[in-house]
């Protein structure tokens, strides 16, 4: 079993730093065992692969198994963050500043891999995180195929390659709770999916020029993949329903504030925008609710 140990700056927080990966707790492709120890099934260019990753001192160890696991620990280092730079951001706020002081361990991960980023993105397009998480689920399940190694027996699931997902038929997309609006852009990413994956190696104007030509994927949706895929510390999420509030409360103590007031609101952190808010979001801090959580209508009962 090929194996790999990744000395990471103290201090750093394996956790948190990966666990941006994770979509929703049952995630068939991630699991944050009680133990510590983090597991990560994905397919990557060289094919399927499941890796264990644990917090050691001073090393982060990682096995990987399957045929991917090779490209998997080639670039190890580039996932736990080895290439972000926490040290280039200056807090603004006291309460980024107090988050940067909590979290100084937490980095931007950089899975290297677009095509699989992009997917559950589009999938979290104008519903709640409960459906997206839901089909992504049901998705992996029906179409995907058990993660290499140990990660079988921990119920584990390789996300479909991309000709899997072209060939999926109305009926199953429904069933996930995929309207057709969103089935047709993760099909249409498809069609073009190493087009997709050469955004990995751009900067964030052409890496977010590339996602969006793609009918279906707007600024949301390519800055949602991009901070996954290419770990950019400044690719802020436009568009959220609730992003700009939280930002608007924590930063100015405006719970109303929209994207333009965000932005604004985030301009003294140019090139870390993306950074800023997530500190922002790790304080915890948010504006009390008004209503009660909106419930939602599954389609597949339609």
């Amino acid at each position: 079993m090929p194996h790999r140990d990744w000395i990471p700056p103290t201090p750093y927080d394996l956790r948190r730093s990966l666990l941006v990966l994770r979509r929703g707790p049952y995630d068939p492709a991630f699991r944050a065992a009680r133990d510590g120890l983090l597991w990560r099934a994905t397919r990557t260019p060289l094919g399927p692969a499941t890796l264990r990753l644990a917090a050691g001192d001073p090393a982060v160890g990682c096995t990987a198994w399957g045929p991917g696991a090779d490209w998997a620990l080639e670039n190890l280092p580039a996932l736990l963050g080895a290439d972000d730079d926490p040290a280039a951001f200056v807090p603004h706020h006291p309460l980024v500043a107090e988050s940067l002081r909590r979290h100084r361990g937490v980095r931007l991960a950089r899975t290297g891999l677009v095509f699989e980023a992009l997917v559950p993105s589009i999938l979290e397009q104008r519903v709640t995180t409960e459906e997206a998480y839901r089909a992504w689920r049901l998705l992996l399940r029906r179409f995907g195929e058990p993660a290499p190694g140990p990660g079988a027996e921990l119920d584990m699931f390789v996300p479909p390659e991309p000709r899997t997902y072209r060939l999926i038929p109305s009926w199953e997309w429904h069933l996930a709770g995929v309207d057709p609006k969103r089935s047709a852009a993760v099909v249409r990413a498809a069609r073009v999916a190493r087009r997709m994956e050469e955004a990995a190696t751009m900067e964030l104007p052409r890496a977010l020029a590339r996602l969006q030509a793609v009918p279906g994927i707007g600024p949301w949706t390519a800055a949602e993949t991009l901070q996954r895929s290419n770990g950019d510390p400044d690719a802020v999420t436009v568009g959220d329903l609730h992003l700009p509030g939280t930002v608007g409360y924590a930063l100015a103590g405006e719970r109303d504030a929209d994207d333009d007031r965000m932005l604004e609101l985030l301009a003294p952190y140019a090139g870390q925008r993306h950074r800023a808010a997530r500190l922002v979001l790790l304080a915890g801090v948010a504006p009390p609710r008004r209503a009660p959580r909106q419930r939602h209508a599954r389609i597949a009962r339609l």
